[in-house]
Order: structure tokens, then sequence, then C-alpha cells
């Protein structure tokens, strides 16, 4: 029973790829949790638990590097080694170096072992593993930086200042939304969470500019009546009970 409910709460978390396509959108677009729970068919608390693992900051999409073996090549490869073909003639007819195939063939099994789809496969996992955030390297700027936040300095106002202080170091440079990506994005590890604290909108998450909490039902009254339109005798009584209570002091 337990295993049951665990599995449709997994159910009811989940989102397809372009679920979650959909929902970054109408987040970059300023729509609120709710609406866009609504339009997914989720809570919003799911909503918000898929934002917050990147602080609200969508991922970029990844792309292959221009130089790196395409699917198509792959699967040449794996074709012409099953043919008995050299690296040589294979690298030849791909237009790559030899040692590119020679590498691509040793790192997947090698000549006997080699199989396209299994190769793309390990290549796209290898090119997901985590890049160093730019902070972490340098960590003269990382306390330049953290510095001027615990001043409730503004990202802006820190990467205008750097610019000007260090003209000639480019290695001394930010942008503002990468120090907003550090901040936001806790996995980074490199500025303290605490210094959000610092910002002049303290939000959890790294919000759009167009973000509006209209649709949110949150302090809402339903079928709400307002003050103007109460009757007299609503007044009447309210001035009786302050006359009572005047004359009991």
């Amino acid at each position: 029973m337990q295993q049951e409910q665990q599995r449709q709460m997994e159910r009811g978390y989940s989102l397809s790829m372009a679920g979650k396509a959909e929902m970054w959108a109408r987040w970059k677009a300023g729509e609120s949790m709710s609406d866009i729970g609504r339009a997914l068919g989720k809570h919003p608390a799911c909503i918000f638990a898929f934002l917050a693992v990147q602080g609200g900051i969508a991922r970029t999409p990844r792309r292959r590097a221009v130089r790196a073996l395409r699917s198509d090549e792959r699967e040449q490869i794996s074709r012409g080694l099953a043919a008995q073909a050299s690296l040589r003639a294979l690298a030849r007819s791909l237009g790559r170096s030899r040692c590119s195939i020679s590498r691509e063939v040793a790192r997947n099994g090698g000549r006997r072992h080699y199989r396209a789809v299994a190769a793309e496969t390990r290549a796209w996992r290898r090119a997901k593993r985590p890049k160093r955030c730019r902070l972490a390297g340098e960590p003269k700027l990382r306390a330049l930086v953290a510095a001027k936040l615990a001043r409730d300095w503004s990202p802006a106002q820190i990467a205008g200042w750097l610019k000007r202080t260090y003209p000639e170091e480019p290695r001394m440079h930010i942008s503002h939304e990468t120090i907003y990506r550090t901040l936001y994005v806790q996995a980074r590890g490199a500025l303290r969470k605490e210094l959000l604290a610092h910002l002049r909108r303290q939000h959890a998450l790294r919000r759009s500019r167009r973000y509006s909490k209209a649709g949110q039902p949150r302090g809402q009254i339903v079928e709400a009546v307002p003050i103007a339109a109460r009757p007299a005798s609503v007044a009447d009584r309210l001035n009786r009970q302050l006359r009572v209570f005047r004359s009991e002091l």
C-alpha cells in the first residue's frame, strides 16, 4: 500500500521533457507558479520543487561541440569496423584525423566491441559532467564579489565596479547575471547562501522581470464584500457598540 502511494506521488510530481520546457518558458515569461500549475495540471508545490533545483534559472540548452563526432559518423565507424576497414580509411572517408578515430574506438571497447549507440550515449554523458563555476576558480574575484554583496551592493553595481577598477584584467570581470546564477544555484558552491539576504529583492528563486502574482489564490476572500458596500445597519451597530464601550471607561 505504501509503495503504491509512493508511486502515485512520484507520478504526480513528474514532468515530461515537453512539460519541463513549457514550465521554463512560462516561468521566464513571468507567469506565477499557480498559473503554470494549472496549465500543466500540477500542484504549485510541484512546480516550485522543479524550479528550486535550479534556483529559478533554466539550464542553457545542451549543444554538441562543433568538432565532436556526430551520431551518423559513429554509425559509419561501426559499420566500417564490422567490414574490417582500417582506421586510416575510416578517417579519410569521414574527413577526420586518424588520431581522432583511434581515440574514439579505443575509449568505446575497441574494434571488437565498438557500437555506435553505446558510444554516442557515453559521449553525451561525459559532456554532461558539471562545469566548474567561474567564481570557484578565481579566489580573488570571489572574495571581492562576496565582500561587496555583504555591503548590500547589487550584482549590477559589482559588475560595473570591477570593470572600472580592473580595466586591463579580463579575469577580474564578471557579469551581473553570473553573480545571480552563482547565488541562486547553490550547487555551484562558490558564494554562501546567506548572501542572498543582501539582495534588494529577497526571493527564494530568480524571477523574471515580468513575474506577476496574479492568479495566485493566497490572501483572497471568496465572494468578499467591500467595506463601501456594507449596509447602513452595520455602521449603526458599530456606533452603538462604541458608545457602550466608552460609557464603561
